[in-house]
């Protein structure tokens, strides 16, 4: 930006866009100061240096409100959870399913986690009971969600994660 600009000539841009071509530096800088605006430097890669007559203040406070306006627009996506039991009643399963149905349509992924610690009718009743609880909640979600991600099948909890259809 102005005197900061180290070439000996440098193509020049005006305020209205308009190229002027190439000129020395102090030509340049001399008709930025006589819009009493700065010279700044927007492609210093070329072989001639492009510039442009602009108020550099102005440009960055722009630049600053742009990027928190991006900022303010941009949807986060959240991990919800929610956690089952491997022998849930139909109805209990039912609320629980409320509750995923309305965390995928806010966009947010959930992930559905089976309390099997320490359990001794999971292991009365066979290992079966996670996978089938597992089939039976994709089959509720259908299409409006997609399975992203299953447990691995030595971890403690098991789970799945589900994403909102697209």
């Amino acid at each position: 930006m102005n005197n900061r600009i180290f070439a000996k000539s440098v193509q020049v841009i005006s305020s209205t866009g308009q190229n002027m071509g190439v000129m020395p530096i102090a030509q340049a800088l001399q008709m930025a100061a006589d819009d009493g605006l700065d010279l700044v430097e927007i492609n210093a890669n070329g072989a001639v240096p492009i510039t442009k007559i602009m108020d550099y203040g102005k440009f960055k406070y722009e630049q600053k409100k742009r990027a928190s306006e991006a900022r303010k627009n941009q949807k986060t996506i959240e991990m919800k959870e929610v956690w089952v039991k491997p022998f849930i009643e139909e109805n209990d399963l039912n609320i629980k399913m409320k509750k995923v149905f309305e965390f995928l349509a806010d966009g947010n992924k959930v992930k559905i986690a089976v309390m099997t610690r320490g359990s001794k009718k999971v292991l009365a009743r066979g290992k079966d009971a996670v996978p089938e609880l597992f089939a039976r909640i994709m089959e509720m979600i259908g299409d409006k969600g997609a399975l992203e991600s299953k447990s691995k099948p030595d971890e403690r909890t098991k789970s799945i994660i589900v994403a909102p259809a697209k």
